[in-house]
């Protein structure tokens, strides 16, 4: 089976589609030791790739780590104003892994990291239907009329919120806290809705990605999750 490079390199875990055709841009991919030209360039699994003169090989099993993402951290492999990356919490002999999803850089909680582009892209695509659970923290009061508005769908600035539901959990001293749950995973969307009703978030922390849950995951901490054979 012959496959785009970029995707290739994408499916092994090496780096983004986008990274790939800024490489070939750089030459500095090669394909059974020639130089690669052109990011439609297809390979097989039977053609030797290189990268920087490194063998990139893709790998049958799929692996799969949770990280617990602490605040003030970005979910990039590199950030041009030298902000801490998820990245830098990983040992340095685990290499080859890609985030799935992002969380932004004052939100923590539940970060799924895998050696495979295409499982991270179905984890990712609204298509796969994948829920996402969050738990928040806000000052601000909360009314019963404003929860049934998002439960029904709400569209904030053009942007439509239609597969959100929220829940009132708990009142603590003078914080309430709030349960998200969502499948679209759409750009600062529960910021935009919390935002959109004077409420001002304390804490947002990410505790499920479909079956897989934060548990007691410390902040900064990591582990191994099952692995797949595809």
């Amino acid at each position: 089976m012959y496959i785009r490079i970029s995707k290739y390199l994408s499916s092994a875990g090496f780096c983004s589609r986008r990274d790939a055709e800024k490489l070939i841009i750089e030459k500095k991919i090669k394909i059974n030791n020639q130089i690669c030209i052109h990011p439609s360039h297809k390979v097989s699994e039977l053609d030797v790739i290189k990268v920087n003169n490194k063998i990139v090989k893709k790998s049958n099993i799929i692996e799969l780590w949770k990280l617990h993402k602490p605040i003030k951290y970005i979910c990039s492999t590199k950030d041009n104003l030298g902000r801490k990356t998820i990245f830098d919490l990983l040992p340095k002999n685990l290499s080859g892994l890609i985030s799935v999803g992002r969380l932004d850089y004052m939100s923590e909680g539940l970060i799924l990291l895998t050696n495979n582009g295409d499982y991270s892209r179905y984890l990712e695509h609204p298509s796969s239907n994948i829920e996402r659970t969050y738990r928040v923290c806000i000052n601000s009061d909360v009314n019963n009329n404003d929860l049934k508005k998002i439960n029904k769908g709400i569209t904030i600035k053009e942007v439509s919120y239609k597969k959100v539901e929220v829940i009132f959990e708990k009142r603590l001293k003078n914080y309430n806290w709030l349960v998200f749950k969502l499948k679209e995973g759409k750009n600062r969307e529960i910021r935009n809705i919390c935002n959109n009703f004077s409420w001002n978030i304390v804490k947002l922390i990410r505790i499920g990605y479909g079956p897989y849950k934060l548990g007691k995951l410390k902040s900064g901490q990591f582990t191994n999750l099952k692995a797949i054979i595809k």
